[in-house]
């Protein structure tokens, strides 16, 4: 094993050095591109515990585990895999709302106003009593403090924040709750007698997920898990936000059906779902689904030997357990992004974002990693169990590996050569029309991951499993 990483993932699945053996990791190290953050050896080590992961239910289906490779570099270009899709040859548009960004304020910080979705830009642009244009943006955040500028959009239930630098961000109390918390947490909910893993194949044939997640983080684990031959069924509604090439990115493998739990009947469709499923994973904040039965222990009921796998962006604990959250977010209120505008500047002043989405795609990595742990656990020892992280724990995790010496920053390639992204993608044909997309990053020496299921539109599916696969 030349990941240092890895090391701190191993206890979270109860591993010792000696699981590492079987494991091949090829590519070079950090830094890979332009960032101080070592981007490429955590999703080296994010997805050498999917690997093993896998192994492990291979062993506990086949009596026999498998073989293990990572390339560093083509893991480094799976946290931004949105940026190489193509449909019908033509480049699929990843670009933002155009009044979404940093901008400086009154008292000489700068205030991030996250504007994806419809209802966070309305939210912004209402407490600054703009319309939506950037330069009328400008001038209204300019008249804020940065501070009461977060107080305030937060209040309207918005999404963004104050930029922090990294040493403001360690002292503030969220911070200090999140320091108190593992990366992830895998806890037992309930008993229940072990479980086989149903007939296959394939690692987790048969092996069903609901995928109650949005944007990118939740999305990649269902994806992730769908590599390996689980079931997967999205589960989104009509009414809720979107972004297009996000669904294109991460729906590789998945049912899609829609549902809207505000009404009754379709809550009760979900719970009959939710009864002949083996993972439910869900993105909203702490104590939302809760209010709708569907906590972890509500479920737990319902389909005893469930795994629960929970995101939310900063945890469960501390004041800002029931804040909104992104990536982005967290990059800006926790000092990534002061600190890559004083390494990397952009073409225009202030703080930046690392040119990959980072803190998504681990995450969901790490999802997939803690579900696949608890799924070996109910074979072995039975039981429902909760999957446990946040964006924001997380990013901690990525901080504390350390930065990449800034003597060692130099003259480093933005991009992949086309020929790597050439050999490390694939094209599916879709209900759209045809996608390039990168493919699955792990290699396996028995079943190499693929996606049987294509990305479809939201809502192409019916609400209904179909048999299980095999």
């Amino acid at each position: 094993m030349t990941n240092e990483i890895l090391r701190t993932l191993l206890p979270i699945a109860g591993w010792d050095e000696e699981r590492t053996q079987g494991l091949t990791i090829t590519g070079g190290t950090d830094p890979i591109l332009p960032t101080s953050f070592r981007i490429g050896d955590t999703s080296t080590a994010a997805l050498s515990a999917v690997g093993l992961a896998v192994s492990d239910l291979w062993e506990s289906r086949m009596g026999r585990r498998q073989e293990v490779s990572v390339d560093v570099r083509r893991a480094t270009a799976s946290l931004r895999s949105g940026k190489y899709m193509q449909m019908d040859g033509a480049g699929v548009s990843t670009e933002r709302n155009t009044v979404m960004g940093v901008y400086p304020t009154k008292d000489g910080r700068w205030s991030y106003l996250h504007c994806n979705f419809p209802n966070h830009r309305a939210a912004a642009l209402n407490v600054l009593g703009v319309a939506e244009d950037r330069d009328a943006v400008t001038k209204a955040v300019a008249k804020w403090n940065a501070q009461d500028l977060e107080d305030a959009i937060i209040e309207a239930k918005g999404a963004g924040g104050m930029v922090r630098t990294m040493e403001e961000w360690t002292k503030h109390p969220q911070a200090a709750a999140i320091a108190n918390l593992p990366l992830m947490e895998i806890v037992k909910l309930a008993d229940s007698p072990p479980e086989a893993l149903p007939e296959g194949s394939r690692p987790l044939s048969g092996v069903r997920v609901l995928d109650l997640t949005r944007v990118l983080a939740g999305p990649t684990c269902a994806r992730t898990l769908a590599e390996h031959g689980a079931d997967v069924m999205k589960i989104t509604g009509a009414h809720l936000p979107n972004i297009g090439y996000q669904e294109y990115d991460t729906g590789h493998g998945k049912l899609n059906a829609q549902l809207d739990l505000r009404e009754v009947k379709d809550m009760d469709t979900l719970r009959e779902l939710v009864s002949q499923t083996d993972v439910f994973s869900q993105g909203y904040r702490p104590g939302t689904l809760g209010g709708r039965g569907l906590s972890p222990e509500e479920l737990a009921e319902l389909r005893p030997g469930i795994v629960y796998i929970s995101l939310c962006a900063f945890s469960h604990m501390g004041p800002w357990a029931s804040r909104r959250g992104f990536d982005t977010v967290v990059q800006t209120v926790s000092g990534i992004t002061n600190r890559q505008g004083d390494l990397f500047p952009g073409a225009t002043p202030g703080p930046q974002f690392y040119p990959v989405s980072a803190i998504d795609y681990l995450t969901g990595y790490l999802m997939a990693f803690g579900g696949m742990v608890a799924l070996n656990r109910r074979v072995h020892e039975g039981g429902s169990w909760l999957v446990r992280i946040s964006l924001a724990q997380v990013g901690r995790w990525l901080v504390s590996q350390g930065e990449i010496p800034e003597a060692d920053l130099k003259n480093i390639p933005v991009e992949f050569t086309p020929e790597e992204i050439a050999s490390w993608s694939t094209v599916s044909d879709t209900p759209m029309g045809k996608l390039g997309h990168l493919g699955p990053v792990l290699s396996l020496s028995e079943t190499p991951p693929r996606w049987v299921r294509t990305s479809v539109p939201l809502g192409h599916h019916d609400p209904v499993w179909p048999e299980r696969s095999l």
